[in-house]
């Protein structure tokens, strides 16, 4: 059993200090941003250091020996957080539209074909044993998770929720490319929602490797609590960040 005890006190201290010192939370908004796109990049190959994906998002710099692409997926994925943003603070509601739009932003300029389109190809996941739907399948698959959504939204912990959208949403796999870009910021969309920060799911060898193994159990094996619980430890781990710059 996954246990939200102590992200539920983390929260709470967190929601306790409320309005937080808007030079703070600035700051705070600046360094996620960074750190959430450094790390939501890397875990899919982009070369780009840390420092290099701030020169970039926040200098507009092109860095040398870097490829064009991986230029787009830094400026690309600041712009769908910003986009997420929006959504966030006019409270709209998660719905196949925003996930394409999401996925169109990360996209464009990369594959402006397959932006925000769901595939019309078969697609294998290198090294894992699970078989997304039949491309004719999407359409239904993610009206499924739709409602899914729908009816678990009041019932779920938001934590858990974020976390279960992620997994079945890679589980549909429903784009050619841009999948596990796209489940991290819908995720942090419906964390950001509830009041959390966003989870940054950290790219480093050994988490990016859990990462994956928990993502195959839940497909493979149907044990989705180990994924469920690198999220709460993330969730936990930026709710720490904020309580710790805010005090």
């Amino acid at each position: 059993m996954v246990d939200f005890k102590k992200v539920d006190e983390l929260k709470q201290k967190l929601d306790s200090k409320r309005p937080l010192p808007e030079a703070a939370v600035r700051n705070l908004r600046e360094v996620f941003r960074v750190d959430w796109t450094y790390n939501s990049n890397a875990i899919e190959g982009n070369t780009l250091t840390l420092l290099e994906t701030k020169l970039v998002l926040e200098e507009g710099l092109t860095i040398g020996g870097k490829s064009l692409r991986e230029h787009f997926e830094v400026l690309n994925h600041g712009e769908a957080i910003t986009y997420i943003e929006e959504l966030v603070s006019t409270q709209t509601p998660l719905s196949e539209k925003v996930i394409k739009d999401v996925h169109h932003l990360i996209l464009k300029n990369i594959d402006d074909e397959n932006a925000g389109m769901y595939r019309k190809i078969n697609v294998a996941i290198s090294g894992s044993q699970h078989q997304p739907p039949h491309f004719l399948k999407v359409p239904d698959e993610m009206g499924g998770l739709m409602r899914w959504y729908q009816s678990e939204v009041k019932k779920l912990h938001p934590v858990e929720l974020a976390a279960l959208l992620h997994f079945k949403f890679v589980y549909i796999h429903p784009f050619v490319d841009g999948n596990g870009r796209t489940a991290r910021l819908l995720m942090n969309m419906i964390l950001m929602s509830y009041g959390y920060p966003p989870a940054i799911l950290k790219a480093d060898t050994e988490k990016r490797i859990a990462y994956y193994d928990s993502l195959e159990k839940a497909s493979v094996q149907g044990e989705v609590e180990p994924f469920i619980q690198m999220v709460v430890d993330s969730t936990e781990e930026s709710l720490l960040r904020y309580i710790n710059a805010i005090e």
